[in-house]
């Protein structure tokens, strides 16, 4: 990581950390729940991509898409009642793409102890234009250490995620070659 204030690739500036972290906070209520009664899965991812894309539209200057979700990580339940909280940032960007980390929350909405985190993920999102072409991001900028921390251990999920496609691409092709249709 250079202490650049603006990207290699181009003379896009760059942004602090802070300048496009979110918290987005709903109270869970019984349309929220699932057939346990806890509140479904499906209802925290919502709120996951939807504070993970205000971070990436705030960051990127404009819309941004959602390109993929890595380790959506469910800690605990989440109850009817809970107020959830979901924070998110930048914690690395390429030429036009970015990996947002969010952190899930839940506290009860009538007690005043401590919010407890229940979930995790990581998204990458990319940044498009008015025709839907990627477009240049600027660089993020951490601020503290915790945020040095993301920006190196996002560049090692990159890695991987690029791995993971070159190697399904690579069995595919074998595949095809050998003659399967799969």
């Amino acid at each position: 990581m250079t202490d650049q204030a603006t990207s290699p690739e181009s003379d896009v500036p760059g942004k602090p950390t802070s300048a496009s972290r979110t918290t987005l906070s709903h109270i869970m209520t019984h349309s929220d729940t699932n057939l346990l009664g806890t509140v479904h899965g499906g209802v925290i991812m919502k709120l996951v991509d939807d504070a993970a894309g205000a971070v990436a539209g705030r960051h990127s200057g404009g819309p941004a898409v959602t390109a993929s979700m890595d380790e959506m990580a469910f800690l605990e339940p989440v109850r009817v009642g809970d107020l959830v909280h979901v924070k998110a940032q930048v914690n690395w960007t390429g030429r036009s793409s970015m990996e947002v980390g969010v952190r899930v929350l839940a506290e009860r909405w009538n007690e005043s102890t401590p919010a407890q985190q229940v979930g995790s993920a990581y998204l990458v999102f990319a940044a498009v234009d008015a025709d839907g072409k990627p477009r240049t991001v600027p660089p993020v900028l951490p601020e503290t250490d915790r945020d040095r921390r993301r920006y190196q251990e996002a560049q090692i999920r990159r890695t991987h995620r690029l791995a993971r496609r070159r190697a399904i691409k690579e069995l595919r092709e074998a595949r095809a070659a050998e003659g399967f249709d799969d």
